[in-house]
């Protein structure tokens, strides 16, 4: 379900020197959350857009960006990331 298992982006990523992901999808606790955790062990730093997830519950999206995502990287939402690539 993550982004990394299976695939070359890491081999990717640091072939182009990249130690920052930004995440955002569809299934904050599945898709997300499973990348969050191999980009974690693969030692990226991480910026999650709260508001660009979402999940089948909003208690389910609240308990792993409250929980969660602050033990892996830092919680944004996309006004402040769009503001920070400016």
């Amino acid at each position: 379900w993550g982004a990394f298992f299976g695939t070359d982006l890491d081999l990717q990523l640091r072939r182009r020197g990249i130690d920052t992901i930004v995440l955002c999808g569809v299934s904050t606790s599945i898709g997300v959350d499973t990348t969050a955790r191999e980009a974690y062990q693969h030692g990226y730093q991480q910026i999650f857009v709260e508001d660009a997830m979402t999940a089948a519950t909003k208690e389910e999206h609240d308990y792993v960006c409250k929980t969660i995502f602050p033990r892996l990287g830092r919680i944004r939402s996309s006004e402040e990331v769009v503001t920070a690539l400016k």
